[in-house]
């Protein structure tokens, strides 16, 4: 079983309060890169940094695709610095950290991604065609091949950190700690949506989004349990941010790209429109993948105690 690893590796509780330390250690050091780049920027502007209130604005400065390029970094030293403290401090494997099985399941990782890659580009066209007067085209070809290139490289990074953090290192640590495995589903799913309180999303739409990104946290997390690894959860991420990215950018999105489309609607509060997906998709997603991989014992994988046997 898939938390039932965690019991077979070094465990103690305070190999996990380093291992956050050295996790931060490598996020801060992935963004030194982009500290240099918009301080360089800065000090060669005429607009003073104090004059920027929005931390976003100032990040605005940057050319979009040097932003976005930098701004992953970041989760580049967060991932690599998870997967060095999974390694040395407590003597896992990857293999380990990521699945129940012998090896990695591939074709797992790319069913999700195809189905929520298909899913997304068909929301998204929906919304185009039903409200077009909200988008304009932002099409660039030299901008838009260069957006291609890093999205492909570095955004299934950025989304393996965030899986590998807290559907793997984290549930799986938690597991050790609480002896079961609701806890550490609903701690990480709500920590899950807190980190993305600093989203300019969030000041735009009000703190009714973080119904999305807890619930998005829930579906991972769920998907996760009963799957008994992290390759669904893995491919799922991927696809929602690569072709979130591509497609659609707006001011007020935390990853301005040169996309396709540039959304220019003005959303004010968001409404019960944030339910839908929650609500709705996710269990329809869960329904997909529960068919196709025949998840049994629901209530035992998400809600029964942990034996260490």
């Amino acid at each position: 079983m898939y938390l039932k690893q965690a019991f077979k590796i070094e465990n103690d509780w305070w190999l996990y309060l380093l291992g956050l330390l050295i996790i931060v250690a490598g996020i801060v050091v992935g963004q030194i890169p982009l500290t240099i780049a918009v301080m360089l920027k800065v000090f060669a502007a005429e607009t003073p940094i104090t004059a920027m209130e929005d931390p976003y604005e100032i990040l605005g400065i940057l050319d979009s695709n040097l932003n976005l390029f930098l701004m992953l970094l970041t989760y580049v030293g967060g991932l690599l610095a998870v997967f060095f403290t999974v390694r040395v401090l407590h003597r896992q494997s990857l293999v380990s950290l990521t699945t129940s099985r012998k090896k990695i399941d591939w074709g797992r990782f790319w069913f999700a991604f195809i189905l929520w890659a298909v899913f997304t580009v068909f929301f998204i066209g929906i919304e185009y065609f039903t409200n077009p007067e909200n988008y304009s085209y932002n099409f660039e070809l030299v901008p838009f091949v260069i957006l291609v290139i890093i999205a492909l490289i570095l955004v299934p990074l950025q989304t393996s950190f965030e899986e590998y953090l807290f559907r793997g290192y984290w549930m799986q640590g938690l597991a050790v700690l609480t002896k079961n495995r609701w806890l550490p589903l609903v701690i990480t799913s709500v920590v899950f949506g807190a980190m993305h309180l600093a989203n300019p999303e969030i000041d735009k739409l009000g703190y009714i989004l973080l119904v999305h990104y807890i619930g998005t946290g829930f579906l991972l997390g769920i998907m996760t349990l009963m799957d008994e690894g992290l390759e669904l959860a893995l491919g799922f991420h991927a696809a929602n941010n690569l072709v979130a990215s591509i497609l659609v950018t707006a001011d007020w999105t935390a990853f301005q790209t040169n996309s396709l489309l540039k959304d220019t609607s003005d959303p004010s509060v968001a409404g019960f429109e944030v339910f839908i997906p929650v609500f709705i998709i996710y269990p329809l997603v869960l329904y997909v993948f529960s068919k196709k991989y025949n998840w049994v014992n629901w209530r035992e994988k998400l809600f029964g105690k942990l034996i260490n046997d």
